[in-house]
C-alpha cells in the first residue's frame, strides 16, 4: 500500500491520501479528540500517535493535525504506519451503526428561509458546493454554511479538516470566498467564520 501525503496551508496539518475510501459518501467527519472518535475506529488509531490533536476524514483523504509543538518528522512516519496498518488488517473507518458526527448537522438549508431570502440562499450554497468545498478540499479541509443574515448580507461558514486553526483561513474566507460569493450574489456584504 502506498499513502501519498500533501502539505496544506496549515503548517500544523498534513493531509493523507491512502488510495482507499476513507469517509466515502458517509462523511466527511472532523474529530477534534480521541473522545470524539469512538465511531471511528481509523481515527482512535490516528490519535494514538503522539502530538496528534485532529483527525478530519474526507471522501478519500484524511488531514491529520498535529500540537504545534510537536515536529513532522517524527509524528509523520508515525501517522502513515497507523493508516497502513489500519488499511492492511481490513479493519473499518467507521464502526458499522456508530453514530459519528457529520459535519453539517447544524446547518441550515434554502428550506430553512423563505421568499426572496430561500433564493439567495440557494445561490450561496450552489456556490459553496460547487466551486468552494471542491478547491478546499484540494487542501485537505472543508467548509460548510451555517446561516445566513439577510438584514447584514453576512454568510457564516464553518471551516473544519485542514481549514480549522489554519493561519491563512481568514485571508481565504474574506480575499477567496467573501469575494467570489460577492461577485455573484451582489446581496451578500461579508463572510464570516461561525462560532
Amino acid at each position: 500500500m502506498f499513502i501519498q501525503t500533501e502539505p496544506t496551508p496549515n503548517p500544523d496539518t498534513i493531509k493523507f491520501l491512502p488510495g482507499e475510501t476513507v469517509a466515502g459518501a458517509a462523511g466527511p467527519f472532523d474529530f477534534a479528540s480521541e473522545e470524539e472518535a469512538g465511531s471511528s475506529p481509523l481515527a482512535q488509531t490516528i490519535f494514538e500517535v503522539e502530538g496528534v490533536t485532529r483527525v478530519f476524514l474526507g471522501p478519500d483523504f484524511l488531514s491529520v493535525s498535529k500540537d504545534e509543538k510537536a515536529d513532522w518528522k517524527h509524528v509523520r512516519p508515525m501517522v502513515l504506519a497507523a493508516i497502513m496498518d489500519h488499511y492492511v488488517a481490513g479493519m473499518p473507518v467507521l464502526n458499522d451503526g456508530g453514530a459519528a458526527p457529520q459535519l453539517d448537522t447544524s446547518a441550515t438549508t434554502a428550506a430553512d428561509y423563505e421568499g426572496e431570502t430561500a433564493e439567495i440562499v440557494e445561490e450561496i450554497l450552489e456556490l459553496i458546493e460547487t466551486r468552494v468545498r471542491p478547491a478546499v478540499a484540494q487542501d485537505g479541509g472543508d467548509i460548510t454554511f451555517q446561516r445566513f443574515d439577510p438584514a447584514g448580507g453576512i454568510v457564516h461558514l464553518t471551516m473544519r479538516g485542514a481549514c480549522a486553526g489554519c493561519p491563512s483561513s481568514t485571508m481565504t474566507l474574506k480575499q477567496g470566498i467573501e469575494n467570489m460569493l460577492k461577485a455573484y450574489v451582489p446581496e451578500v456584504n461579508a463572510v464570516e467564520a461561525a462560532l
